[in-house]
């Protein structure tokens, strides 16, 4: 995830991930994924992939005004015994492989960085202790590219940590070999002022397993877009995600599953509070299931909970099935207020009302927690929960 100028770009490597991820759709209403920035017109808002975004806040990044300035994030990796960590040029052949920008921000990125960090784990090694890839703002305009590798059958954890203050556009890429094992948990916890806008590409092996957890507190802007294609039968996708929006946040999660290959599976779970005068939340979650895909498991789910007036959520679950060759196939949504009979219930046996509301939220959220698998994490994410619903009644 390092810094930046403009010299465009564009590569991918032969063979069959390579050929998958060129497969790799954006939406039926985008342009088509490319490297090249010239390739996409600057977005005004009436677009369909832009029209919740706050364009007048993403500071340039989607316009090319934004220019990369020195030193603006710190990134530090600790990994256990055995993983390779390397810093690489612009021509390294490993990047691109995962998926193509599908957005202008995306492959201004991807034109922009000087040097993308490669983390590899070899074939066959099961980690015990997680990748930690710490990722902190220092002011200014960065552009990054990180790349995550596990070999055949390799089976890692790594936790993607945000802080601090910037104005940055990324690429991450997870590629999995066959049979490999990835929980990748990344944190967004922002300064303020802070505008994150980020494509993460996944492309599952044969048999491999995939999980995503995506935590959003910070920022005044968060645009996320994870997205998953498949590079061999029997890869399996989960994808979660929490986030709670502030007064005046704007947090948008906007999530594509490529279903591109027969026998793969995939199941979507985000969950969001809000709170405060223009707390915005956004999710977008596409699944397409394509006409050679038969034998296809999905299933995507988003909830909102909002608690206080003034908050306002956009949820827009799509599924596009291109063959009845599947075994299922699902999307739901449900949004609405806190719910006072909740509150009345645990209230009606003693429990005082700041610490029924603690408890509801938190028991909103408990299914998703337990997903990270990272004792430090989800303790840190209980208490950021408690610390925002403590400032709402401050």
């Amino acid at each position: 995830m390092a810094e930046a100028q403009n010299s465009p770009v564009g590569s991918t490597t032969a063979g069959a991930i390579a050929v998958a991820a060129e497969s790799t759709v954006a939406t039926r209403m985008s342009a088509p994924p490319s490297f090249d920035v010239a390739d996409f017109p600057v977005p005004h808002g009436r677009e369909e992939e832009w029209r919740f975004t706050p364009l007048e806040r993403l500071r340039g990044l989607h316009d090319g005004t934004a220019v990369a300035t020195g030193d603006s994030l710190k990134v530090t990796v600790e990994a256990p015994e055995g993983v390779t960590v390397e810093l690489v040029g612009r021509d390294d052949p490993r990047l691109g492989r995962a998926g193509t920008p599908v957005d202008r921000v995306a492959a201004q990125a991807y034109s922009a960085f000087e040097q993308a960090g490669v983390v590899t784990v070899p074939k066959e090694t099961v980690l015990t202790e997680p990748i930690r890839i710490s990722v902190h703002g220092q002011g200014g305009v960065a552009f990054g590219h990180q790349v995550i590798e596990l070999g055949a059958f390799a089976e890692a954890v790594v936790v993607i940590d945000h802080t601090g203050d910037v104005v940055t556009a990324a690429n991450v890429e997870y590629v999995l070999g066959d049979g490999a094992k990835l929980t990748v948990v990344s944190v967004q916890d922002w300064d303020d002022k802070a505008v994150h806008v980020a494509q993460h590409n996944a492309l599952v092996g044969r048999d491999a397993s995939f999980k995503s957890v995506v935590v959003t507190f910070g920022g005044d802007v968060v645009r996320l877009h994870p997205r998953v294609a498949y590079a061999g039968t029997g890869g399996e996708a989960e994808l979660y995600g929490l986030y709670f929006t502030d007064a005046g946040q704007h947090q948008e999660h906007r999530l594509l599953v490529d279903h591109n290959t027969p026998h793969c599976k995939s199941n979507v779970a985000y969950k969001g509070a809000l709170q405060g005068d223009d707390a915005h939340a956004v999710w977008i979650g596409d699944v397409l299931i394509e006409a050679k895909a038969e034998g296809t498991d999905t299933y995507e789910m988003n909830r909102n909970l909002v608690l206080t007036d003034g908050a306002r959520v956009d949820s827009v679950p799509n599924l596009e099935i291109e063959t009845g060759e599947i075994v299922g196939a699902g999307h739901a949504s449900a949004t609405g207020r806190f719910d006072d009979e909740q509150l009345f219930y645990l209230m009606a046996r003693g429990i005082p009302q700041h610490e029924a509301r603690r408890l509801v939220v938190r028991g909103f959220f408990a299914e998703l927690v337990q997903q990270i698998g990272v004792a430090d994490i989800e303790e840190r994410l209980l208490a950021k929960i408690e610390e925002e619903l403590e400032a709402s009644v401050a």
